[in-house]
């Protein structure tokens, strides 16, 4: 481990070699099983509530009937996240072919929202831990394994 600041950063951050590989794990990341999405930081849920009319369209009848009987976040202050479907989906996937993807993504892709996602899914699959002092650590799933693979491949830094 390592500081920078005040924040503890786990080294293999800085040795894994990682590229996200889209067309092979169909993004699993946004459709891990376990029943809690995507982390979700506090000043992020007012965003999410602002940019939720926009990403409907995209939506399949049961994520909105997900998100309209269930919300968007779920947690409370400090420990948020988005909502599941079926204990698997985060709330704002759609599918597009086989892969899972982001609507709030597509919404800001399109000019409809000017915020882009949640910070945790862009750092993915690194995540901040908030203790007595702020901690950066890799999640090494399984899921990731052609991620991990094509970084090395590509010599490219988490």
């Amino acid at each position: 481990m390592f500081t920078i600041g005040e924040t503890i950063i786990e080294e293999d951050i800085a040795y894994e070699r990682f590229a996200c590989n889209l067309s092979d794990c169909k993004g699993a990341c946004c459709t891990l099983q376990g029943g809690r999405g995507a982390p979700v930081r506090d000043d992020e849920v007012p965003e999410l509530l602002r940019v939720s009319p926009f990403v409907r369209q995209y939506l399949s009848k049961d994520h909105l009937q997900v998100m309209d009987n269930n919300g968007i976040v779920e947690g409370e202050p400090g420990n948020y996240a988005t909502v599941c479907v079926g204990h698997k989906a985060c709330v704002f996937v759609f599918h597009e072919h086989d892969t899972a993807r982001c609507s709030i993504e597509r919404a800001y892709l399109a000019g409809q929202v000017s915020w882009r996602k949640p910070l945790s899914c862009h750092l993915f699959p690194v995540r901040i831990t908030i203790g007595s002092q702020e901690r950066l650590r890799y999640e090494k799933i399984l899921e990731c394994s052609s991620a991990r693979e094509y970084g090395l491949q590509e010599n490219i830094q988490l």
